[in-house]
């Protein structure tokens, strides 16, 4: 009896443990991703710092708006090319070490352009144009892959919004002081400041143990409640992916295995690159229609506009913050379709000439919407095994970026014979009938799925059979 007891309190002391390391784990975990966080939002200021920096530089420096659109194409295009040998990378090198070398690569090429005598400031210009696109989208695909490995599945959509809300947070301070620093201070003291970012994200990243990478294995991640239904039913094909990646066989591109790993995926990632497209049109309309409405300072319209869009996308985040904490699920496939119909809709509305009033709060659901389709979206990807998952954001970035350029060079056309409200109605207005096409798709699926259900239920339920439960079938 006293032994009984004593194996029973045992087992109750051994499961309280277990708890209590379970919870210290997690919160390391955490804690070390609020760190790395921290640091990819610094270099993300830095990102978005250049952006304008390095394009007023070019412009100032060549005296030519083409110089300027050129690099942005190569900027673009080194990031797709990234995009399509990053998964191959993640299976032979680890996440932190690519995350490293990114942001190495980056401050390093910073520093080759402040030094470059300038007679080779074009050559330096190139070079930083072709390394900060590849290094950001490696940066990227190698952090959102390996989420889960750092924080666990059930925290991924936690982790994924603190993510985007420190991106959002520095895209505003980025854009928001790019001009001051560069009138106050001048491009050398910008690109000084550039260099630093980069720098203090490699330290993070080098002093933290970042798990993921190296081709990490496991089986496909159970599906949370409430997202998409073929997160469930793709678990098989997704493992079949992944074995056949293994084993090399190789019939076709392991990206693309990622893709039909689960039905649906493939048409996500492709409204993902329509709405890359659409996203290039309001960017390029903005500083237009701002002019139209105030010539004198245009400036201050798109300021104002991406700062309301910013608190809107950083307040979307808290709520799924909360939402994942206290439900333990993801917002899903269907929050994605949802929220890229919302935010195309509100990108079109924003153009129509409302009241300024009416226009923030527009601009405050378009930022909303977006924070959404990110977590959603980053989240759905995450689902896939470890073999396969960086394949699927490598993959998914060379279509965002193949979205992004070839939208600014067809929007920039247009915009010289149509209004911004036109472009953009038609830009996003592709990438709402894709979102549409999408959920219904999803729809379909989740159909089919309880269709089936209700099926096995009705056969294992059959009285002529003898069954009345399923762990008599299994058995027989």
């Amino acid at each position: 009896m006293t032994s009984g007891t004593g194996s029973a309190d045992g087992s109750k002391a051994d499961e309280t443990d277990g708890d209590t390391r379970k919870a210290r784990d997690t919160a390391v975990s955490e804690r070390r991703f609020r760190f790395l966080v921290a640091g990819y939002a610094v270099s993300s200021y830095g990102t978005f710092l250049n952006m304008v920096a390095l394009n007023l530089f070019v412009y100032e420096t060549t005296g030519r708006a083409l110089a300027m659109g050129l690099f942005m194409a190569v900027r673009l295009a080194s990031g797709f090319v990234a995009g399509l040998v990053v998964g191959g990378l993640l299976a032979r090198f680890s996440a932190k070490s690519i995350m490293l070398w990114a942001n190495v690569g980056q401050g390093a090429v910073m520093l080759v352009l402040i030094l470059a005598p300038d007679g080779m400031l074009t050559g330096a210009l190139m070079a930083v144009s072709v390394v900060i696109g590849a290094c950001g989208t490696l940066f990227m695909v190698a952090l959102r892959s390996s989420i889960p490995e750092m924080v666990g599945e059930d925290r991924r959509a936690w982790a994924n919004s603190l993510s985007i809300t420190g991106r959002s947070l520095a895209m505003v301070a980025g854009f928001a002081s790019a001009g001051v620093v560069v009138s106050l201070v001048g491009y050398t003291a910008a690109f000084l400041v550039d260099m630093a970012t980069f720098v203090a994200c490699a330290v993070t990243v080098a002093l933290l143990p970042i798990a993921g990478g190296k081709g990490a294995g496991g089986s496909a991640p159970e599906a949370p409640e409430g997202s998409e239904g073929s997160e469930r039913s793709g678990d098989s094909g997704a493992g079949k992916g992944a074995s056949a990646a293994k084993s090399g066989r190789r019939r076709r591109p392991v990206a693309f295995l990622a893709l039909a790993a689960a039905p649906g995926m493939g048409l996500m990632v492709a409204l993902r690159g329509v709405d890359a497209f659409g996203s290039s049109s309001h960017n390029a309309a903005l500083p237009i229609y701002s002019t139209s409405l105030d010539a004198s300072n245009p400036a201050v319209f798109v300021s104002a506009f991406w700062c309301v869009w910013a608190l809107g996308n950083i307040g979307a985040q808290q709520v799924i913050q909360r939402y994942a904490q206290r439900t333990g699920r993801s917002v899903g496939a269907l929050g994605f379709g949802y929220g890229t119909v919302v935010m195309s809709a509100a990108f079109i509305a924003a153009f129509a000439g409302f009241p300024l009033a009416v226009t923030a709060v527009i601009a405050l659901i378009a930022g909303a919407a977006d924070g959404l389709t990110e977590v959603a979206y980053t989240s759905h990807l995450q689902t896939l095994p470890a073999t396969l998952r960086g394949h699927a954001f490598g993959l998914s970035a060379t279509f965002e970026n193949l979205g992004f350029g070839v939208g600014m060079i067809l929007v920039a056309a247009a915009l010289d014979r149509f209004s911004p409200l036109a472009v953009v109605g038609w830009s996003h207005g592709a990438a709402i009938v894709v979102a549409v096409v999408f959920l219904l798709r999803v729809a379909g699926v989740r159909r089919a799925e309880r269709t089936g259900l209700r099926k096995e239920e009705a056969v294992e339920g059959r009285p002529d059979r003898g069954d009345r439960d399923g762990a008599e079938v299994s058995r027989g």
